[in-house]
């Protein structure tokens, strides 16, 4: 498995608003400058983020982008998930009617543990994880 730059910068991107969860609203281009990350990439990113319902954003003077959740609230696989789709490794795993042989393949067992391993350990970890992470690293 191979995460794209969709979740590896809106994974960065999401840790950037929980670093300032406390401040308000933070402007794009004030993070695209952060982390070095292209405006109009994160642009991008913003539009899924938003429409499931991990951030907010506001207009005007005061206005940017803010979480919608509390840090303890968004776990790492809402994040990927949201920005990559279905994360299964192999499309028969979630979705057994793609292949007539689901009922004697023996690799699908392995695909489906692993599957359930990365679920569960991106489930696992908040953004307030990440956010303590970060600050004992300073």
């Amino acid at each position: 498995m191979r995460l794209s730059t969709r979740a590896r910068y809106g994974t960065r991107f999401m840790l950037e608003l929980a670093l300032n969860f406390d401040q308000g609203n933070i402007f794009l281009k004030d993070i695209a400058k952060k982390e070095e990350i292209s405006e109009k990439y994160l642009s991008q990113l913003v539009i899924p983020l938003k429409a499931s319902g991990l951030i907010s954003s506001s207009r005007g003077a005061h206005g940017g982008y803010r979480l919608a959740k509390s840090l303890s609230q968004i776990t790492l696989k809402d994040i990927i998930q949201v920005l990559e789709g279905n994360l299964s490794l192999v499309e028969c795993v979630k979705n057994p009617s793609v292949c007539s042989r689901v009922s004697k393949c023996v690799t699908r067992d392995i695909w489906e543990k692993l599957d359930e391993t990365i679920s569960g350990v991106l489930s696992s970890v908040t953004l307030e994880d990440l956010v303590n992470l970060q600050n004992k690293a300073n």
